[in-house]
């Protein structure tokens, strides 16, 4: 007896464009294309995945400020810094306090609320289980919970998973052969184990890097290799520019070139078709019209707010502008990852 068409249960065909063992040559020469002929591809790519059209608004909190242990070069939070930065240490909000926070965010039109704890790793005691409330008060809000708070181990993962966490940000930075010279204090294999155990733990993943901070562009190739070799890929990309902070080691670093951002995105789009990409740190010196070229490029979920943990970010009512002038739509839900 023959199927009908319509009856028949073949598989998803973006499903079969989506690729695993992309080479970091391969990646490199999309890359490097001619931006038009990028671009292009990119929104083609982006039209196929996401045909609604949706930018998804995330907001980002930091709900423990400074004196993390560790060396990244680009953070004005570590603590090898503090003297140079002069960013004072904060200890973590109280629950009542996020979940004010995180009330005025989904006001304005987030549907991803993120935290953020400047710690090297997760540990157990009061403060974890302050962050575990503060993840069950978001998530009854009807909101998407996204914590960022450094390595976790499997049991760490298990418990943010019962309460309700959706995402688990970290990110791996940049390629593995520049890493060293970024960061010493935490193994780029280090990353990859936190990102395992979400993973086990039935959290979706946010995991994406930084340009600017003295990479080649086969650095930020083989970056993304590490990301689309993930299976899944992550569900969220999140592609920051520098934002070079007086007292750093990288304090003083020539801003990246917005092109070199729209680049990136093209290529993790093309790479990554389902992820939702995100146009991250290193907004606030982008012009509207570089901001909308990112959005051409597919990038489809930006950080909303005034502010990402302790450097600015164009506020909220020009973002709100931005979109609409892009022709694109807000996320109003979360029924599209």
């Amino acid at each position: 007896m023959t199927i009908p068409q319509h009856e028949r249960h073949l598989p998803d065909e973006t499903d079969t464009m989506l690729r695993h063992d992309w080479s970091i040559d391969e990646l490199l020469a999309i890359l490097q294309r001619p931006l038009t002929e990028l671009v292009h591809e990119a929104q083609c790519v982006h039209g196929r995945f996401h045909p609604e059209g949706t930018v998804q608004l995330a907001s980002l909190l930091s709900i423990k400020t400074g004196a993390c242990p560790e060396d990244c070069k680009y953070c004005p939070q570590s603590a090898h810094y503090a003297n140079e930065t002069g960013l004072k240490r904060e200890s973590l909000m109280a629950v009542d306090d996020v979940l004010e926070k995180a009330r005025i965010a989904k006001e304005a039109g987030a549907t991803r609320f993120c935290m953020g704890a400047a710690w090297r790793q997760v540990r157990g005691g009061q403060e974890f289980e302050q962050v575990l409330d503060m993840v069950r008060g978001v998530t009854e809000m009807g909101m998407e919970a996204c914590v960022t708070l450094g390595m976790l181990n499997k049991e760490q993962a298990d418990r943010l998973a019962d309460a309700g966490l959706k995402a688990y940000n970290h990110n791996i930075d940049t390629s593995p052969e520049y890493y060293g010279e970024i960061i010493t204090t935490r193994t780029y294999e280090d990353r990859l184990e936190t990102i395992a155990n979400v993973r086990a733990a039935g959290i979706t993943v946010c995991s994406g890097g930084i340009i600017g901070m003295g990479e080649s562009d086969r650095d930020r190739a083989s970056m993304l290799q590490v990301l689309c070799s993930m299976n899944p890929h992550p569900e969220s990309v999140p592609i920051n520019a520098l934002v070079p902070v007086p007292g750093t080691p990288l304090g003083n670093v020539k801003p990246v070139e917005p092109l070199e951002l729209v680049r990136m995105i093209a290529t993790a789009r093309i790479a990554m078709p389902k992820s939702r990409v995100r146009l991250s740190a290193g907004r606030q010196g982008l012009s509207k019209e570089a901001q909308i070229l990112c959005l051409m490029a597919g990038a489809n979920s930006i950080f909303y707010g005034e502010k990402l943990l302790t450097t600015a970010n164009p506020d909220t009512i020009q973002d709100l502008a931005m979109i609409e002038d892009a022709g694109m739509n807000i996320l109003s839900d979360n029924s599209v990852i």
